[in-house]
């Protein structure tokens, strides 16, 4: 798993490419994390274009940072999920528990 970051206006945007499975959702869990303390009360958005696999560990990282980022004063969204990315939030809910949109475009207008 590769992770890029960039900033627009308002939001930090985090980029994970890859799968997110049980070898590496202990390095994206830091860089959620490290993203909400960079967001500083600004909107961080995920990008999961770029990511074809999560395991379980790399869901639970996304609602504990979910809880962190709502203790922090952070908007979190999740943004272009692909095929594969869909049907796993959908299977496992996590499209009831996050706010998933189209593409980082659609979160920031």
């Amino acid at each position: 798993m590769l992770w890029n970051r960039h900033e627009t206006p308002g939001a930090l945007v985090g980029q994970p490419q890859g799968r997110v499975d049980e070898s590496n959702w202990s390095v994206f869990a830091a860089h959620l994390a490290t993203a909400i303390t960079d967001a500083g009360g600004r909107r961080f958005i995920i990008d999961l274009g770029g990511v074809d696999y999560m395991s379980s560990r790399g869901l639970r990282a996304l609602s504990t940072a979910l809880a962190a980022a709502k203790k922090a004063g952070v908007d979190m969204a999740l943004a272009a999920p692909g095929p594969a990315m869909s049907e796993i939030l959908a299977i496992s809910r996590y499209d009831k528990l996050f706010v998933v949109h189209a593409s980082v475009e659609a979160v920031l207008s």
